[in-house]
């Protein structure tokens, strides 16, 4: 904004204001001049506040602003920083493990089923059924119990973080020893029952 624009903008808020045709045009022209001045002022000072410098960085000089100023952004926490004897830090991480637990053995499932042919490994169904009739009872129901506990223990905590957002209920410390508490109990009894189930 140039110093002409500030002063035609006073005169026309001078000119929209009935009390200006009171005063004397002397009072009011001055009153426009020490406005305008004021405005142009104003300018000024923000012009000069946002002087910007620019110089010419060689990519090794620009990768090493880059890394200073990585310095000083703010890291994401770590699980670490979570006191352990906190009532929800147990049941928030096994939710992420038996999620990642779930989906690694999904996806490792899925390829070595695409591979088998190629690798000569037999993973049809009767294969697979003709191995577990095989094994021991103990081994059965080991393997039925850690295959059921994590899909039991994410279901149940799932369930749980859905009631939270939509009941926006259970947040007291109370209620939330209870509630993993109950779901600790029920995931295992439950991969148990799955698991003695033939």
């Amino acid at each position: 904004m140039n110093a002409q624009r500030v002063g035609m903008m006073a005169l026309r808020r001078a000119a929209a204001k009935p009390t200006m045709a009171l005063v004397s045009p002397s009072i009011a022209r001055g009153l426009v001049v020490r406005s305008a001045f004021q405005a142009q002022a104003v300018v000024q000072a923000r012009t000069q506040s946002r002087s910007i410098t620019t110089e010419k960085l060689s990519n090794d000089e620009a990768d090493k602003v880059l890394a200073a100023q990585r310095l000083n952004r703010p890291v994401s926490p770590h699980l670490t920083i979570y006191d352990p004897a906190q009532i929800w830090y147990g049941a928030s991480i096994m939710q992420r493990y038996t999620g990642m637990a779930y989906a690694g053995a999904l996806y490792a499932g899925s390829l070595a089923y695409l591979a088998a042919p190629l690798l000569g490994w037999h993973l049809e169904s009767a294969s697979l059924v003709a191995f577990a009739a095989g094994l021991p009872v103990a081994a059965k129901v080991t393997l039925k119990m850690l295959a059921a506990f994590p899909f039991l223990f994410h279901s149940f905590n799932g369930v749980r973080h859905l009631v939270w957002d939509a009941a926006v209920k259970g947040f007291a410390k109370a209620d939330i020893a209870k509630a993993t508490n109950a779901i600790w109990v029920a995931s295992v009894i439950g991969s148990l029952g799955l698991a003695l189930l033939w």
